[in-house]
């Protein structure tokens, strides 16, 4: 699960980049998100409305049903991370973590299906707290299942960030700044011929 799966291999289609920096000096980047996952939610609505449309259900039970739909949709869209000069910031409506720069050891890429976690509900929860096999407790904050696993002293973090290659550069340069070079940093310009972006 490091920064190797595909290596060597770039993708096929150069990356799009849609991290940007602020007036405050902030590196901004949503959370990738696929259309096949909002048409899933959008289905999701359309079923609630068929199978309660002649149903002898409560009359509140399809708008408690839509209600949460959308909650869960807006928690997807609204996936966003911020670096600044001394935290990394992953957030979304009704969730987040921030995990002090000076506290990481490790970025690399990862796959959510190669942590093979337990409990994909947790994603869902303030932390999105997971359980894995292969690195132990973990909070996610992600919108698809190629990312950044980030690792501090205590809980690793697994995000998912529009421009991985990015936002690893641009979180490795600051992190860097507080506790120079990282043994596994994916983000390091002097290791970038180790850690190509894995294709999926």
């Amino acid at each position: 699960m490091s920064g190797t799966p595909g290596a060597g291999h770039r993708s096929s289609s150069a990356p799009r980049h849609t991290g940007h920096i602020d007036h405050r000096g902030r590196y901004h980047d949503r959370g990738k998100i696929s259309p096949w996952n909002v048409g899933a939610y959008v289905v999701l609505i359309l079923i609630v409305l068929v199978i309660f449309r002649t149903s002898t259900a409560q009359y509140w039970v399809p708008y408690v049903l839509i209600a949460l739909v959308f909650l869960l949709l807006a928690r997807y869209l609204s996936t966003r991370y911020v670096i600044d000069e001394a935290y990394l910031h992953a957030y979304r409506f009704l969730g987040g973590r921030r995990l002090p720069l000076e506290d990481v050891r490790q970025i690399e890429y990862a796959s959510i299906r190669d942590l093979s976690p337990l409990g994909l509900f947790g994603s869902w929860g303030w932390r999105g707290r997971m359980w894995s096999p292969r690195i132990g407790t973990f909070d996610s904050i992600y919108t698809d299942t190629f990312g950044l696993l980030v690792s501090p002293g205590e809980f690793p973090l697994f995000l998912s960030p529009a421009d991985p290659a990015g936002f690893a550069r641009e979180l490795s340069r600051r992190v860097r700044s507080f506790s120079g070079p990282l043994e596994v940093d994916v983000g390091d310009p002097a290791k970038q011929s180790a850690s190509v972006v894995p294709s999926f």
